[in-house]
């Protein structure tokens, strides 16, 4: 996906997240995550702003929670979970690709049968959200080093789960780390699982998937299961952000 996130690409640090979001081909965006269940965003944010937030992670007045992953069986590493008001960056983020999204997932739930639709605008699904005792917010960072890695997985936290969600590699492959590839499998009925392994930059989006996504077949729509994970890091540290749209009890 080599859309320009913001109409002077140059001067990104200078362009609004939101006004980046906007600026995005979302006819390409759609297309590709009908077709593939994902889409690579290049660019979503700049170095400045990736080490900016990478920064953050030591800062414990921002983070409601630390989870180490070995103790938990989630592979190795660790994330810390924002705490709400969330970093302005994060924050724009989040309240931009949720309408953008909203359309697609009421479309997808439609196509597998499901009654579910989404509020258009995100603070009305937030609202429903906490009126299930869903409160705590869901963005987080997440901190690889040498031999870390993150199991197959999915986002889910509570009755209310939005279908989509985003991750921006913060770190740059191959100068701050090497392996530790983003990794998606698709699980279709009766068959085995599918693999892609989604190369990022530094700054660059992926959205995808939290549980399922609908694939044509030859009698209609059906249902894939969708999972994530990072593969073992080789050599250095490797941080990402994560947007959940959907809160935690």
């Amino acid at each position: 996906m080599d859309t320009a996130p913001c109409p002077r690409r140059a001067g990104l640090a200078s362009c609004g997240a939101g006004d980046r979001v906007a600026a995005l081909d979302w006819g390409h965006i759609t297309a590709a995550l009908d077709a593939d269940g994902h889409v690579r965003v290049r660019a979503l944010l700049a170095p400045e702003e990736c080490q900016a937030l990478a920064a953050l992670y030591t800062d414990d007045a921002l983070f409601r929670s630390r989870v180490v992953m070995a103790r938990h069986g989630y592979g190795r590493g660790e994330y810390r979970y924002f705490a709400y008001p969330l970093p302005a960056v994060v924050a724009e983020l989040r309240a931009a690709l949720y309408p953008k999204l909203a359309g697609l997932v009421n479309r997808w739930n439609e196509a597998m049968g499901s009654d579910i639709r989404y509020p258009t605008d995100h603070p009305t699904y937030l609202r429903l959200c906490r009126a299930a005792g869903q409160t705590k917010p869901t963005p987080l960072l997440l901190r690889y080093e040498t031999g870390d890695y993150n199991h197959l997985h999915q986002d889910l936290y509570g009755e209310y789960v939005f279908p989509l969600q985003v991750a921006i590699l913060l770190s740059a492959p191959e100068t701050d780390f090497t392996g530790g590839e983003f990794v998606l499998t698709e699980q279709r009925p009766r068959m085995q699982s599918r693999v892609e392994v989604v190369p990022l930059s530094q700054g660059d989006a992926v959205i995808f998937p939290v549980r399922h996504r609908p694939i044509r077949g030859s009698r209609g729509f059906y249902r894939a299961t969708m999972r994530h994970g990072v593969s073992r890091l080789r050599s250095g540290h490797r941080q990402t952000l994560g947007i959940i749209f959907h809160d935690a009890k």
